[in-house]
């Protein structure tokens, strides 16, 4: 009886992160993620044939997207009134995200938790992103370089005064640096992220491509 207890009370600290219990627009702050399109193409969209990784589109630094969080955890797939958004609206969002599809799915999994309506979430994160100066260093790369993960942490802080390094972090996958990701609060000021959040990746010799 003591296991099933215990196993109830875990199921039930952990019902909060599940999918459809988290009420739209109940959140804590945003994570804004940056996603370098080389890397993510050498590793998953070339595979896919995805259009944002033909070399025409020039793609560097791109919105993945403008995640509502909780201090601890993240809610997603939120129930909400709105209607979905239309392949119009998606594909306006092309140009910073890489693809319509992406869009979408972003909204779906994260806009809908943001209590906004899709028109007013995609104009929100494309603000977030046009806000954040992107170091400009790393379009200038030629060809692929090993770098330190904390070289791009702070690139990003010296391109952006009154960041500190506790506001964003730097994620790898596959031996490549993956995305940049910062917290802002809910009007899009930098702020300090949560613990689960701010996990730096610690690779020293991480995979950077250079723009296609």
């Amino acid at each position: 009886m003591r296991v099933l207890a215990l196993l109830c009370l875990c199921i039930g600290i952990a019902a909060p992160l599940a999918a459809g219990n988290d009420r739209a627009g109940e959140f804590d702050y945003y994570v804004l993620a940056l996603s370098w399109s080389p890397n993510w193409c050498a590793t998953e969209g070339d595979a896919r044939n995805s259009p944002q990784c033909d070399a025409s589109r020039d793609f560097g630094w791109v919105l993945h997207g403008l995640w509502p969080q909780y201090h601890r955890g993240w809610p997603s797939h939120c129930l909400t009134t709105w209607p979905q958004p239309g392949r119009a609206m998606t594909r306006e969002m092309a140009d910073i995200m890489g693809t319509s599809g992406l869009a979408w799915y972003q909204w779906k999994k994260h806009g809908s938790c943001s209590g906004l309506s899709p028109a007013d979430y995609y104009a929100l994160a494309r603000r977030a992103y046009e806000m954040v100066n992107r170091p400009a260093v790393f379009r200038q790369l030629d060809k692929p370089v090993r770098l330190p993960a904390k070289v791009v942490e702070q690139a990003f802080i010296e391109a952006n005064p009154g960041w500190e390094p506790d506001m964003l972090t730097i994620t790898c996958k596959d031996g490549r640096i993956q995305e940049a990701r910062l917290c802002l609060s809910r009007d899009l000021q930098p702020v300090p992220c949560g613990r689960d959040v701010v996990r730096d990746c610690p690779m020293k010799d991480a995979l950077f491509d250079p723009v296609r």
